[in-house]
């Protein structure tokens, strides 16, 4: 688990301090080791940096400023082989290909023996010189065989192509920009902006895309000209004329009409997430298992048992979640697996609250106890944690899909919509409610975000006008039933959003989040289920239910969903500072003239339904964004 960066100049090479200041900007991804690998159209060079061990310092001069075409950064979070033969940049006997990987492969070995069949022999037992000798063997088809987390940049001086490519569901971030001059990408934004090239620029489509959905669409962000490589997708740069090609290695299986029994589905479900556990508690460090109190996690912690008999596990207590840490403890004495509650009291949520707002790279509209949960990992030493994250796209986990056939019914009156003329915000809500033609829509309205017509009450004519409000490119396949909503929540709610957030959170204190739910063969075997098994439109992940049956108390069987965040309205109700520290912004933000004051005004002074602190709320991190990022 680490950090990339690099970059390509088309025409002129420019100064490595470029990837020096890019490669620091993420050391937080990997403070263990940092290499380089430069590239002038003649012959590449090895460097290590400041931060390199000892070993690699003797082995490598430290890289100073010169120039260079092609430059690899590397930070490094040492998780298996934790010697010197694990760093990268890595390169093959020849010196001919070039690797940088941030991610954690977890069928490593059953690659490996199946390369060693066909003559590789191997120095390391690191997972990146599995990749490394997997492409020499299989090219791109390489990268559909890997069961992982993956951001890899391979050069391929053989071909003179560049490669980017990043895992099936997006668990590891890439970000690139492109212009004449050249290719810039890395592992977080923040990188991207310390490359000269890179000059930061508001995209209205991207935040317009993290109004309404609470997070920005891939490819966009909210940076102009900065995009995300979307998931299970490589990108080859050819270094003759600079020609760029996309292409896609995996997409999500169809629904089978294949008849199938639940039971069997159960049994089924039951080793795959089995074998998924087993291959993902392989570390060289320590490793724990973050229990929420529902049923994800705690089947995870219990099934990780018979593979890891001192097993640890944990969960952050926080306002009003004295439900779910009870239930986690009762599970953790139901299996026998050690277990701490880590309370987070309301100074530790609002300790660095600017900071930690301001670690994302977008707008944001909670605060998110993932970074307490990875700095208490870290403070425990535990550099490997599992998460269940994933689960609730996979298993139709979230509360708004039981609501899913009512909307396919009521679909039918959406003509009523323009027939709505009183603009008091019941009749609002009506209307947005009534205007969701597509399963687009409705999976937008899901996410308890503003609405279309309240982002555009609120952002200025001349801006609001210059954005592309309708959205199509993001449109899927628009199958009308439980599948069709099964690719959005995948590909945004998963993709875009919580694997997004988790990685962020996770590194910020150099710590690795892995997520058993999402092994190649789960995603595929469940995707491929008939839909009746899966969705039944009364209960909330029936076959993952049916599957914890036997392993988890039936005090978590039962709890009810409920999202894993602090109670933001809880703070903005009870903590005169919070309330201040919102006054504070929006008064900035109002000034910048981006957004209709009286609107911001009559949000935060008439906060009647439940969530309308959310806008608030992303009104505040789209300031804090603004001053991070954009503000010398």
């Amino acid at each position: 688990m680490c950090g990339i960066s690099g970059y390509y100049s088309f025409h002129k090479s420019i100064s490595s301090k470029n990837i020096l200041e890019m490669n620091q900007a993420i050391r937080h991804r990997g403070p263990d080791d940092e290499g380089f690998w430069l590239y002038d159209h003649s012959h590449g060079l090895c460097f290590s940096g400041n931060d390199s061990t000892q070993k690699i310092q003797e082995q490598f001069p430290v890289l100073q400023e010169i120039n260079s075409n092609i430059a690899l950064g590397f930070r490094r979070l040492s998780i298996i082989d934790l010697s010197e033969k694990g760093h990268q940049p890595m390169l093959s006997e020849d010196g001919q290909i070039v690797i940088t990987f941030n991610g954690e492969i977890y069928n490593f070995k059953k690659l490996r023996k199946e390369l060693e069949i066909s003559g590789h022999t191997f120095h390391s037992t690191s997972d990146t010189e599995v990749i490394l000798k997997a492409y020499k063997e299989w090219g791109n088809s390489t990268f559909a065989k890997l069961d992982g987390m993956f951001a890899i940049c391979i050069m391929d001086l053989i071909s003179q192509k560049l490669i980017l490519a990043r895992d099936r569901v997006g668990m590891k971030p890439l970000f690139y920009h492109q212009n004449e001059q050249g290719l810039v990408w890395a592992s977080e934004i923040k990188a991207l902006l310390k490359n000269e090239w890179v000059k930061p620029e508001i995209n209205w489509d991207g935040v317009y895309t993290n109004f309404l959905f609470q997070t920005t669409l891939a490819p966009q962000t909210c940076f102009q000209r900065i995009l995300s490589l979307e998931p299970a997708s490589f990108m080859t740069v050819d270094l003759k004329n600079q020609k760029i090609i996309k292409e896609k290695f995996w997409k999500l299986p169809s629904p089978s009409a294949e008849n199938i029994s639940q039971e069997e589905a159960v049994k089924k479900i039951d080793e795959l997430l089995s074998e998924s556990i087993s291959e993902q508690l392989y570390a060289d460090v320590p490793v724990a298992v973050m229990m929420s109190g529902g049923i994800d996690s705690t089947l995870i912690a219990s099934k990780s048992k018979s593979f890891n008999a001192n097993i640890n596990t944990y969960t952050i207590s926080y306002p009003f979640s004295e439900e779910e840490v009870k239930n986690a403890s009762l599970a953790a004495q139901h299996f026998g697996v050690s277990h701490e509650v880590k309370e987070v009291s309301d100074e530790e949520a609002l300790e660095q609250l600017k900071e930690n707002i301001q670690h994302f790279e977008e707008p944001y509209s909670s605060f998110e106890v993932l970074l307490n949960a990875a700095k208490y990992a870290h403070d425990k030493d535990f550099k490997v944690v599992l998460s269940g994250n994933g689960a609730d796209e996979l298993f139709a986990g979230y509360s708004h899909t039981l609501k899913l056939n009512r909307w396919l019914l009521m679909r039918n009156f959406n003509f009523l919509s323009p027939l709505i003329l009183t603009k008091d915000k019941f009749s609002q809500r009506v209307k947005n409610y009534f205007s969701q033609d597509d399963m687009f829509d409705f999976f937008r309205q899901s996410q308890i975000s503003m609405m279309p017509l309240e982002a555009k009450s609120l952002i200025q004519p001349d801006i609001y006008n210059k954005i592309n409000s309708e959205l199509s490119e993001y449109h899927l396949s628009e199958t009308k039933n439980y599948s069709g909503y099964f690719e959005y929540d995948m590909k945004y709610s998963l993709s875009s959003h919580h694997v997004f957030r988790d990685d962020l959170s996770a590194m910020k204190y150099s710590v690795e989040f892995r997520y058993p739910y999402l092994s190649n063969n789960l995603i595929d075997y469940v995707s491929a289920l008939p839909q009746n098994i899966r969705f039944n439109g009364i209960q909330n992940k029936p076959l993952l239910r049916k599957t914890a049956e036997k392993y988890l108390p039936e005090s978590v069987l039962n709890m009810p969903k409920k999202g894993f965040s602090f109670p933001v309205n809880y703070f903005i109700k009870n903590e005169k500072r919070v309330r201040d520290f919102i006054v504070e912004n929006l008064e900035s933000l109002k000034k910048r003239n981006f957004f209709n004051a009286a609107v911001i005004d009559e949000w935060w002074n008439h906060q009647e339904h439940e969530y309308d602190w959310v806008k608030i709320w992303q009104l505040v991190t789209f300031e804090l964004w603004y001053q991070k990022y954009f503000e010398k």
